[in-house]
């Protein structure tokens, strides 16, 4: 039985907050509200995760929406598990993890994600993840910026 963190609770609410903003600050989208209540009753009670069959159903269904704009797969199709590794080394899902994902639950994929992430370890968040870095800075070949608040006419000292 597969549980849903509040981490993916808290980002579900705020996605619908972003796609049905309160008009007046004070009311809540229906799929806020249905979230909120949920979110509510897991802090009141101290809990980290619901249980996915617990859920209301319009939270249940807001949450699943909320699911279904995230990746799917954390794969980045270099699979070590096919080379006898009982971790995969590209994505650090486990062996029946690889195997059995077309057949989990979205909770069950949310939780293998949330573990992967809090671990760190798997290629797709430090190799590759710095690689994306890379190919998002600015060229070095281009000339730095000028400072404004140089003096004019070149270097001041003697």
């Amino acid at each position: 039985m597969a549980g849903i963190h509040i981490t993916d609770i808290e980002a579900a609410i705020n996605h619908w907050r972003r796609l049905k903003p309160s008009p007046d600050g004070i009311s809540l989208a229906p799929e806020v509200r249905a979230l909120a209540e949920v979110y509510a009753l897991m802090v009141f009670h101290r809990e980290d995760e619901a249980d996915e069959f617990g859920f209301p159903p319009k939270a249940w269904a807001a949450w699943t929406a909320w699911y279904e704009t995230t990746p799917d797969t954390p794969c980045i199709a270099i699979c070590s598990t096919s080379q006898g590794d009982d971790e995969c080394k590209g994505c650090g899902r486990s062996f029946d993890e690889v195997q059995h994902w077309p057949a989990m639950s979205p909770a069950e994929k949310r939780q293998t994600w949330r573990r992967i992430t809090m671990q760190d370890t798997a290629w797709r968040f430090n190799r590759y993840a710095e690689r994306a870095r890379e190919a998002d800075a600015p060229a070095t070949d281009e000339p730095p910026p000028s400072d404004p608040a140089a003096p004019a006419g070149g270097d001041p000292t003697p």
